[in-house]
């Protein structure tokens, strides 16, 4: 890896794409701390240093992760990339649902460009809706922080203020969306992934000093920087690893000229959805909190149906309730995701017409149930792979007392891994386009 940045930076053009790419992550981490219009950054600070105490309004962690902690900044860029992700999946999930998009998906570029395009508007509605949520739990610190010496930290509440606010968090999102697209086009690699990497990895040294600071113990935090380096080994490993499937294209003859013969294979990844399961199931388990936040009475009154989600929901203090739940909604939204972004049915289809077949499998319905029989095997071992990658923020949180932004597990190092594996295949691939002179000596 290493080897593939110093080759880059010695290749005039690949040095500009990777400048003009660590300006735009730059510029980005600038605005997490740009304070929004009509906030008190003082109060904010305060707030937050008794919230890193106590941590039991956790429930917008993953919002935060994804901001690089922005969020409870209240920063221009307190939203992040989150609203831009939740309508990537949206409008991806909509394909199958909605005929004109599945017809869009198939147009090649042009259609992928209305996509992008819907994408877009459906992120800035998003956006709205977030950053209007946002402000109304601001209006109530003490929860939103966990810290009941956070009172106020608005100058105003009237509604211009909060119009002014909820502007201003939106055209935030905008620009955001921009800087990736920018990257994307100019720069090296995925331009909203690169900006998720940032945002986590901005907050990977803090979380490993707390749990430093939280034990007061040299020992404990080289053993789980130790411990960490072997999951991130791990996690690599099963990211590379794929089932390839053979296939064979018979010669067929065109004109005067003969096509076809060669031997290909499909690569089926054993995680094949990523990390979307983990996100959607974060997501679905944020929601009774959020459902308690709003019913709880502040004289300790609460019903007895709030009382038992803030014991059983909790991710701060995660119980058995809390991880059959969350294991059980990893597992369904695995095999919900593959089932939807991959149909053996039409890569049979695409097969059939083309003249390819798998060695010993006939071609058609043979080939679909036998693509079906595979991926069903791969995918039990990527979602149970992907259960135990996330439960490691809460067997640390058990453990170490880490809070839910673990470094080493979860949502951060599957997007981590990823994210950094793929920047850098895109790098040794320029590389290799650029240096074809150099091999054909």
């Amino acid at each position: 890896m290493l080897s593939a940045f110093t080759r880059a930076f010695k290749t005039p053009d690949l040095r500009r794409k990777l400048l003009f790419t660590l300006g735009i992550v730059v510029l980005f981490r600038l605005g997490s701390f740009v304070p929004t219009p009509n906030v008190d950054y003082n109060a904010v600070q305060a707030c937050i240093a008794g919230a890193r105490e106590d941590a039991s309004s956790t429930f917008l962690g993953m919002a935060n992760l994804f901001s690089g902690g922005a969020l409870l900044q209240l920063s221009i860029f307190a939203l992040g990339i989150m609203p831009y992700i939740t309508a990537s999946i949206i409008v991806q999930l909509l394909t199958v649902v909605i005929p004109r998009f599945e017809a869009l998906k198939k147009e090649g570029q042009q259609g992928q460009a209305k996509m992008t395009q819907y994408t877009r508007y459906l992120t800035i509605a998003l956006a709205v809706l977030q950053s209007a949520t946002f402000i109304t739990f601001a209006r109530n610190p003490s929860q939103l922080f966990g810290n009941a010496n956070c009172t106020n930290i608005l100058y105003r509440e009237s509604l211009p203020s909060i119009l002014i606010m909820v502007l201003t968090m939106t055209a935030g999102t905008g620009l955001i969306m921009w800087l990736g697209e920018l990257i994307t086009d100019k720069g090296v690699g995925n331009g909203m992934s690169l900006l998720i990497f940032t945002s986590i990895t901005a907050t990977f040294p803090g979380s490993l000093w707390a749990i430093q600071q939280r034990e007061g113990r040299w020992d404990i935090f080289f053993l789980v920087i130790a411990i960490g380096l072997l999951i991130i080994a791990a996690v690599v490993f099963v990211e590379q690893s794929q089932r390839r499937i053979p296939v064979q294209y018979a010669k067929r003859m065109v004109g005067r000229q003969m096509y076809g013969g060669t031997s290909t294979y499909i690569p089926i990844k054993v995680n094949m959805a990523n990390v979307i399961p983990v996100i959607f199931a974060s997501s679905m388990l944020s929601l009774p909190m959020m459902i308690a936040q709003f019913q709880q009475d502040p004289a300790g009154n609460s019903p007895g149906w709030v009382t038992w989600l803030q014991q059983h929901f909790n991710p701060s203090q995660p119980t058995w309730v809390y991880i059959v739940v969350f294991t059980g909604l990893i597992l369904f939204f695995t095999f919900f995701y593959v089932s939807i972004t991959f149909n053996p049915t039409e890569v049979s289809d695409n097969m059939k017409r083309y003249g390819g077949f798998i060695p010993g499998i006939r071609a058609g319905r043979p080939t679909a149930e036998y693509l079906n029989y595979v991926l069903t095997r791969i995918t039990v071992a990527g979602a149970i792979y992907l259960a135990l990658v996330s439960l490691i923020p809460l067997i640390a949180l058990v453990l170490v007392g880490a809070n839910q932004n673990f470094p080493f597990g979860g949502t951060s190092i599957l997007i981590m891994v990823g994210v950094g594996l793929e920047t850098v295949k895109q790098i040794e691939s320029q590389l290799q386009q650029r240096e074809y002179e150099g091999f054909l000596r």
